[in-house]
């Protein structure tokens, strides 16, 4: 099924052109200057931008679709629809479809905390 063209989000450089259904996007991983995106298929590609040109692009692209991802500290930013498990004990966030593929990721109790207590609030 063809993606609509507001769901998708472009990133261009001099030697390629990457186009991303943005539902298909797990969360991104800041790399340096590089982020690393991971896909639903398990893909990964890396752009060349830190990840706070990333949100930005996410914003300028995408527009209020951009609130289904958000910033967890200094290296992750994450598609909120595929959050399932939050442990603050053992710093770990699991992404996952419920059937395809769960992600497991190691992130500060700080922001787990905060970002535990976001999704109650707003119940995302």
């Amino acid at each position: 099924m063809e993606a609509n063209l507001t769901n998708l989000i472009f990133f261009n450089s001099r030697d390629e052109l990457l186009r991303i259904d943005i539902s298909k996007i797990v969360y991104f991983e800041a790399d340096g200057n590089y982020t690393d995106i991971i896909m639903v298929n398990k893909l990964r590609a890396a752009v060349c931008m830190n990840l706070g040109e990333m949100e930005r692009a996410l914003a300028a692209q995408i527009g209020d679709e951009a609130k289904r991802f958000m910033r967890i500290g200094k290296r992750f930013i994450i598609n909120m629809r595929y959050v399932y498990q939050i442990n603050v004990l053992k710093q770990q966030l699991v992404l996952s479809d419920y059937d395809h593929f769960a992600f497991q990721v190691n992130i500060s109790k700080d922001a787990l905390r905060k970002m535990k207590d976001l999704m109650l609030i707003t119940k995302v």
